[in-house]
């Protein structure tokens, strides 16, 4: 009879601690922060086509960082989870927090039971009628849940990056400075001997969660848009609600109020997925 190796379990949970650490370090990192007019979302990506920030649906949102193979994954299902229980009961009944306990519950049983843990971090956010009500969650590899402060950066050197964000982040800022703290905080870590860098704007994937939409809140910024707010020629524009909403906003001239939209969309970020 083969006789089977002892491993000490703590050591086994260390050793999948540290595997997923270091793939989700190697990674190009992520921020998440408020501001007055809703929740920001700004990646370091170079691919036009596989997309770090996506809609989860109508007030919430979803950035992560790792093996996209993993987190695309946690992002399609969180798609359907929100899709069905807003068929099945009503739209406002699905909230940041209901899908960050799944999440969490998700990453905790793969860390426990799996061979491999996922290497990934994620962001779930959510956007409230008021600033206080804005609503940021980060759910690490293990399966832990943290409520966030307004701001928080993942992926690579995540600490350096938050500490940045910590010393300049305010709530009521405009959507202009924070798109530009985002970046001064991405560009501060990275560059030769530690120091800074620049990033050029079709680099990054920004997106935002608008709080003075009706309906589907988030928006990708793109462009001339993108310059504009980097350059601090203008706001973001808004677009009429419908199908095609997480298509990048581009190309306008400078700031629009909000449109109104419907109350309850015809069509959801769950849409592509669903055909």
């Amino acid at each position: 009879m083969a006789m089977q190796f002892y491993t000490n379990i703590d050591q086994i949970m260390r050793d999948r601690s540290e595997l997923a650490r270091k793939g989700i370090s190697r990674g190009r990192s992520a921020v998440a922060l408020t501001y007055t007019g809703g929740v920001l979302f700004v990646a370091e990506n170079l691919s036009s086509s596989l997309h770090k920030i996506s809609e989860i649906y109508d007030r919430i949102g979803f950035a992560a960082v790792g093996r996209y193979n993993e987190f695309e994954n946690l992002r399609r299902a969180g798609v359907r989870m929100a899709d069905l229980n807003g068929l099945s009961y009503d739209r406002r009944d699905v909230t940041g927090l209901a899908l960050a306990n799944a999440y969490a519950q998700t990453l905790g049983a793969i860390f426990s039971d799996q061979q491999k843990p996922f290497e990934v971090e994620i962001c779930v956010a959510e956007v409230g009628p008021t600033p206080a009500e804005d609503q940021i969650y980060r759910l690490a590899y293990d399966g832990s849940v943290n409520d966030e402060p307004g701001f928080m950066a993942m992926g690579g050197q995540a600490e350096a990056i938050a500490t940045v964000l910590k010393g300049a982040h305010k709530s009521d800022m405009s959507l202009a400075d924070a798109v530009k703290l985002a970046l001064k905080a991405l560009s501060s870590v990275g560059g030769e001997g530690g120091a800074a860098r620049t990033i050029a704007p079709n680099q990054l994937e920004v997106a935002i969660l608008d709080r003075a939409r009706r309906g589907r809140t988030f928006r990708r910024l793109t462009g001339k848009v993108l310059t504009d707010l980097l350059n601090g020629n203008g706001a973001a524009p808004a677009k009429e609600s419908g199908k095609g909403d997480d298509k990048a906003t581009e190309g306008a001239e400078g700031a629009k109020p909000p449109a109104s939209g419907p109350d309850k969309p015809t069509s959801s970020a769950g849409s592509a997925d669903l055909e």
